[in-house]
């Protein structure tokens, strides 16, 4: 697998040996970061950044804020650590974490940290081999139902009532598409494929090719050509101007767009469960994880402890509230979860309640050949280009081989 990944990162290897990315210095007191979070969360990565560069015994300490979009930073991070250039620390979900921790890009943080000061479930979903693989910034990176109340007052409790509203309200508000969600990422399939009995992965094998898959892909087919509540192709961005835009009332989106969404609706802002499926009487369960500092193996012994004490600073009790009260998003600290500010709000109990149904994302390396066999036969199914027997077969066969090439 090493060598196979380094030919495929040779030539990004090579430009980042010659770019201007900074690369991880020799001086202990430099901290290089990576993260991938969005622009209106940057502002409140700096603010928590320079405080700690405050504090009286830091102030020779300097630390370097690089940002990449998701999949850049997963292939940049990947050939960094090959040519021996990665940053010290990155700041990503986990779905990358065990593709890291197998190949030795990351070092475990057991004795680094307290793992029993954060909400146990986010800290299920950076274990891996008895190993915790990271430090939880926030607890959640799960999708939820949002709605614009102006043209439905509550979010429907079941996908019988959301029918009935996109066949009645959604048509007589004249909307392009009752709801959006981007069918293209496996991701968005989870939760539904939960609700028809099903999940990707078995401990570390692949549970693609079974009836529950088949359903929850023929429930996107019925969305996308028989209902037409859901646009037939459309992806994250296409989604997301659907719904600021008031065409669609329904949007199904990551609890990492909540604050945005407030910013753009106000008044008219409204989430709630992701609907359960009428048909099987069960919820939907998205995948749970969080965002997390992740500690580079290549990382100096004499710069663990200013590290350790930045990701300590960074998930304190008081900049956790501040991140809900800033961002929407959940604390990781177990302490900060029942403050009274993070329990008092609409918000902070649905997304909690949307927690309670989900499941932890698998960190297993196996997660990485799901997610690609899922996109690409999920894809050809849902566009009408492969039966959907064929596509989940398929997406399953394929997964197994990718497997089988990553533990050669």
């Amino acid at each position: 697998m090493f060598f196979a990944d380094a030919l495929a990162l040779l030539p990004v290897m090579l430009f980042l040996c010659s770019c201007s990315r900074p690369k991880s210095p020799l001086d202990a007191s430099t901290i290089i970061l990576w993260e991938q979070e969005d622009a209106q969360v940057a502002p409140y990565i700096d603010s928590v950044l320079t405080a700690f560069q405050k504090l009286p015994e830091n102030k020779a300490i300097r630390i370097v804020r690089t940002h990449y979009q998701t999949e850049d930073l997963r292939s940049q991070f990947q050939a960094a650590s090959l040519a021996g250039v990665a940053p010290d620390l990155i700041m990503c979900p986990s779905d990358t974490a065990g593709l890291f921790a197998v190949s030795g890009f990351i070092r475990p943080v057991d004795g680094l940290i307290d793992a029993s000061k954060y909400n146990k479930a986010v800290m299920q979903a950076i274990t891996l081999d008895g190993k915790i693989w990271g430090v939880p910034v926030s607890n959640g990176n799960h999708l939820m139902f949002f709605f614009n109340r102006k043209y439905a007052k509550t979010a429907p409790k079941d996908t019988d009532e959301l029918f009935k509203f996109c066949a009645t309200d959604a048509k007589a508000y004249k909307l392009d598409f009752c709801m959006a969600f981007d069918m293209g990422e496996p991701f968005w399939l989870m939760p539904w494929l939960a609700a028809f009995g099903g999940w990707p992965i078995d401990n570390k094998t692949p549970t693609l090719d079974t009836p529950a898959m088949r359903s929850a892909i023929n429930f996107y087919l019925d969305l996308k050509f028989t209902k037409k509540y859901a646009p037939p192709e459309c992806d994250y961005n296409c989604m997301d101007s659907l719904f600021k835009e008031g065409k669609t009332a329904f949007i199904i989106n990551g609890d990492w767009a909540i604050s945005g969404y407030q910013q753009h609706f106000k008044k008219d802002f409204g989430l709630g469960l992701i609907p359960k499926v009428s048909s099987t009487g069960l919820w939907p369960a998205p995948m749970v994880s969080g965002k997390y500092f992740m500690i580079s193996s290549g990382v100096k012994p004499e710069k663990l402890g200013i590290i350790q004490k930045l990701m300590e600073f960074y998930t304190n009790r008081e900049n956790q509230i501040r991140q809900f009260k800033e961002l929407q998003r959940l604390p990781a600290l177990a302490e900060a979860s029942k403050a009274p500010e993070i329990t008092g709000t609409d918000v902070s109990r649905v997304s909690m309640e949307q927690i309670s149904k989900g499941r932890p994302m698998s960190m297993a390396t196996e997660m990485r050949a799901i997610w690609d066999s899922a996109r690409n036969y999920l894809g050809l199914a849902t566009s009408r280009k492969l039966s959907v027997e064929d596509a989940t077969r398929k997406m399953q066969e394929n997964a197994a081989e990718k497997i089988t090439e990553m533990n050669r």
